[in-house]
């Protein structure tokens, strides 16, 4: 089976310029053609001739659906190309900024990296590790609880920090959880912000086991919203055809010596499915696994103003932490707050 997961083309700008003078912009499109250089030379037509080129990723150098855009800026006569990013991508990997050298093109590389290496995250992990960035997501009262000792965990924060959490979601080409979340709370995991309920992500749930029903939320909406379940190997022939039949996909992944999914293995297979960027919104489980095996990139952190108790459902569950020093450390990256509740969002220090 040939899964058809969300396009690993990274999006990119492009931006020309001819005496001090925009002619041409572009980005990539939806699907990923035509590339931002292409729309941008067409925009700028003959003015594009001695103009600089702004382009957030080294021009492509290879042939794949489209020529190289590397031979189109040439083509058109651009005089310079400022590119913020090499492409990691082993088929351009440098030779685009050669190709453009080559011929008499000048070429500055690494101008506002930073920021587009930020934007490019998740591509850039893609190509690099093998798997997308993973950003995990916690709502929880101050002192960690998630919900009460019941399970029930509405609400936890107020209708705006909700609202920003459905935008995280289109932010992003998949969302997950695992199978306990799946059958505790049976979520749609779709954005519903206005006009952007077309938007939401593909979900994926992490079930060993195949104990998603098909007449849980997510089943019956596999034909609507992409739905993938991921098992272990060897998995129940009659649930994954009961999964498969009403439109989820199923994929198998490797179990360890525990019986447990190799999760390394899991975001490997999301990589290879093209998902750059993937939201994780629990539970316990999946969100400690993770972080024991130091596969969380982001932490986007929402503390609501109440105290649950030690009785209630933990955030995280034992990290296997004898010292203070042993702790993994965050950088803060952003905060943002709506009437009581706030947000964190942190990056991984490795």
């Amino acid at each position: 089976m040939v899964w058809a997961g969300p396009g690993p083309i990274p999006s990119v700008g492009c931006v020309l310029i001819r005496d001090g003078r925009v002619v041409g912009r572009g980005v990539t499109a939806q699907g990923g053609r035509p590339h931002a250089e292409t729309q941008a030379l067409i925009q700028a037509g003959e003015a594009a001739r001695g103009a600089t080129a702004y382009v957030t990723l080294e021009p492509c150098a290879h042939h794949g659906q489209t020529p190289p855009c590397c031979d189109a800026l040439i083509a058109a006569g651009v005089a310079r190309v400022v590119v913020a990013l090499e492409d990691p991508d082993p088929r351009t990997s440098g030779s685009g900024i050669e190709m453009l050298r080559k011929a008499g093109i000048g070429v500055d590389v690494g101008v506002l990296d930073d920021a587009a290496r930020d934007q490019q995250a998740g591509f850039l992990s893609r190509v690099v590790r093998g798997r997308p960035l993973v950003t995990l997501k916690v709502a929880a009262s101050l002192d960690g609880r998630t919900a009460a000792h019941s399970g029930d965990s509405k609400w936890i924060t107020g209708e705006p920090a909700r609202r920003f959490g459905h935008l995280l979601r289109v932010s992003h080409d998949a969302i997950m959880v695992g199978s306990g979340t799946a059958l505790a709370d049976d979520p749609s995991l779709t954005c519903r912000l206005p006009g952007l309920e077309t938007a939401s992500p593909t979900r994926i749930v992490v079930d060993s086991g195949l104990r998603l029903a098909t007449n849980s939320n997510l089943a019956k909406t596999a034909r609507d919203v992409p739905t993938w379940v991921v098992c272990g190997e060897a998995c129940d022939t009659s649930r994954r055809k009961a999964l498969e039949d009403v439109g989820a996909e199923v994929m198998e992944v490797r179990r360890g010596p525990d019986g447990r999914l190799v999760l390394d293995a899991v975001l490997s297979g999301l990589g290879e499915q093209g998902v750059t960027r993937l939201l994780v919104e629990g539970g316990a489980a999946l969100a400690t696994g993770l972080l024991r095996e130091e596969l969380v990139d982001r932490l986007a952190w929402f503390a609501a103003p109440m105290m649950i108790g030690e009785e209630g459902l933990a955030s995280v569950a034992g990290l296997g932490i004898e010292k203070v020093s042993d702790a993994a450390r965050w950088r803060v990256m952003a905060r943002r707050s709506w009437q009581d509740d706030n947000l964190v969002m942190l990056s991984a220090l490795r």
